[in-house]
């Protein structure tokens, strides 16, 4: 049986929803003088040494490779380092050199459909049942006609069919971090999310230098964007978040999913001055529909 979700989570779940759905417009920001990787390299690493330096402030610490659970934390946090923010932060940044921002995170309404079937095999009581096996297909139909449509060739490049998939594949990484995170051993949140966040740094810092190199020096707002993308979207995000899947669930986190895309949407139509077709709303409502439809059928089975 799930856990009531409570005030306390709703409240992180509407700040999540905010600081991830602006996330996006300062990629786009940020992208002007940086390269993609760099970006990741850069969110992640001011996010780990934040979290690092609170741990060890407080007396936590790292979890510790002594002992065998210490051992399947590590092995869950460098997975939720990867899936949760290292792959789908360098999908992202790279996806958005090609497409709008209101694009990405559109894209990320899509990441409830992937935990249905993961959920399924993997969380006990999380089960696909007839209704939600349907909100997936009408979800599933807001993706095809979120990719397969030319609408969005804002920039008329060639790699931009290829960001679309890039953009969907990050939610599908979220998706499996999420799972990652639910299952992983019971431990200091602070301590998973920093453990998480330096195993990030870690794995894409060494591809930024090599791939892109040691950057010039970016304007202020670029700096900006960074110091934005690594303290709220990654840092207090991550710790949010770990929270959030603990407590109540990565069904009840997935809802966050219905925010980032309108917020989205709003900071790149009126801050970027973004212009978005017909097809992209269309989508969104086929997307949010099929959500509405398997929360509909979990609140009707938590009543019971």
């Amino acid at each position: 049986m799930s856990t009531p979700a409570g005030m306390i989570n709703w409240i992180k779940l509407l700040t999540l929803g905010l600081i991830w759905g602006a996330s996006f417009m300062f990629i786009s920001v940020a992208l002007r003088d940086l390269g993609p990787l760099t970006i990741v390299a850069g969110r992640v690493g001011l996010g780990a040494l934040v979290l690092l330096a609170i741990v060890q402030m407080r007396g936590i610490g790292l979890p510790s490779f002594t002992t065998s659970i210490g051992r399947h934390v590590w092995i869950c946090a460098t997975a939720m380092g990867l899936f949760s923010s290292a792959l789908p932060f360098a999908l992202l940044s790279w996806g958005q050199k090609y497409v709008a921002s209101g694009f990405a995170g559109v894209c990320m309404a899509v990441v409830p459909l992937f935990v249905l079937p993961l959920a399924h095999f993997l969380i006990p009581g999380e089960r696909l049942t007839l209704q939600r096996g349907i909100s997936f297909l009408v979800g599933f139909a807001g993706v095809v006609v979120l990719i397969g449509f030319d609408a969005l060739r804002l920039v008329g490049s060639d790699y931009e069919a290829l960001a679309r998939i890039a953009c969907l594949a990050a939610s599908l990484c979220y998706a499996t971090g999420a799972i990652i995170t639910r299952l992983c051993p019971k431990v200091d949140m602070l301590a998973l999310s920093a453990a998480a966040l330096l195993s990030a740094t870690i794995m894409i810092l060494p591809f930024a230098l090599v791939i892109e190199g040691v950057p010039a020096m970016p304007s202020a707002l670029s700096l900006a964007a960074i110091l934005y993308l690594g303290l709220f979207p990654t840092a207090l995000a991550q710790v949010l978040l770990v929270q959030v899947i603990r407590d109540a669930g990565p069904s009840f986190m997935s809802l966050v999913n219905y925010q980032v895309p309108v917020w989205s949407v709003l900071f790149g139509v009126v801050l970027l001055n973004e212009l978005l077709p017909p097809q992209l709303y269309m989508s969104l409502a086929l997307i949010l529909g099929g959500l509405l439809l398997s929360r509909k059928r979990r609140q009707a089975v938590s009543a019971t």
